[in-house]
């Protein structure tokens, strides 16, 4: 392998890197809402009850 293969291929793994993490991030900002929404019920449903 070349050194402008090797090149290539570090710019290639950089790229792939970049788009796990993207996955990712994308992944637990989507977790993370439907979380807070469920949190959010649970605090209102006890809101609820407590005030009955």
């Amino acid at each position: 392998m070349t050194e402008d293969e090797r090149g290539a291929a570090a710019v290639e793994y950089a790229i792939l890197a970049g788009l796990i993490v993207l996955a990712i991030v994308a992944a637990v900002t989507a977790i993370g809402a439907t979380i807070t929404d469920n949190f959010q019920f649970v605090a209102d449903t006890i809101a609820s009850v407590v005030s009955n």
